[in-house]
């Protein structure tokens, strides 16, 4: 298991995640996200301000408060998984912009403790 400095998004949760209910994002394919560092650096783009976002993205952005405070408490295991794999990738190949969306959403490092044991979990 490797030990992450991985706390709060990402989902970016990541970032990651979306809206719990909506039935949209139970089937989303983080595949090209974690294959293609061109869209991953898109979207955490987009969850910094720092570009445009896509209708998906822009779901997701407009969650990370919500997975972070609860970390992920309302999503659904499906829902975990993508937000593990998406932040792990994040934190792993771009830790400056991991650093940023944590100044970001989280400046008081209220969350980053129990983010990072969530993230940790398998």
């Amino acid at each position: 298991m490797m030990t992450f400095h991985l706390a709060t998004l990402s989902t970016f949760g990541i970032l990651v995640v979306c809206d719990f209910n909506n039935p949209r994002y139970y089937d989303f394919d983080v595949g090209p996200l974690l294959e293609n560092d061109r869209i991953l650096i898109s979207y955490t783009k987009c969850f910094l301000d720092k570009g445009p976002c896509t209708p998906d993205a822009k779901e997701f952005k407009r969650d990370i408060p919500e997975v972070l405070r609860t970390s992920c408490g309302k999503c659904t295991d499906k829902q975990k998984e993508i937000i593990r794999q998406v932040i792990g990738a994040v934190m792993i190949r771009h830790p400056k912009s991991w650093m940023q969306l944590l100044d970001k959403y989280d400046p008081e490092k209220k969350y980053f403790d129990d983010f990072n044991k969530f993230i940790a979990e398998e």
